[in-house]
């Protein structure tokens, strides 16, 4: 799993709750976004956590969330 305190996740806003997503900080934040929703997590529908294109050989849950977030078409 992505550590929070990763670099590369701070860089992004990652954050493994999008409950806990800093709304004055990332003004991009749509209520109701998670990684589950994201174009670039790649965990199978359902389940509980995944891989993500941002972040090679790391899975994210599928809850979180980070500022790279893009609907899934």
């Amino acid at each position: 799993m992505v550590d929070e305190k990763d670099a590369q996740a701070m860089a992004l806003g990652y954050v493994a709750d999008a409950a806990r997503v800093d709304k004055t900080k990332h003004k991009n934040f749509v209520d109701g976004s998670q990684c589950a929703g994201c174009t670039l997590y790649q965990g199978a529908a359902g389940s509980e956590s995944g891989p993500c294109a941002l972040f090679a050989g790391k899975a994210v849950p599928a809850k979180g969330w980070c500022a790279s977030w893009v609907k899934k078409a």
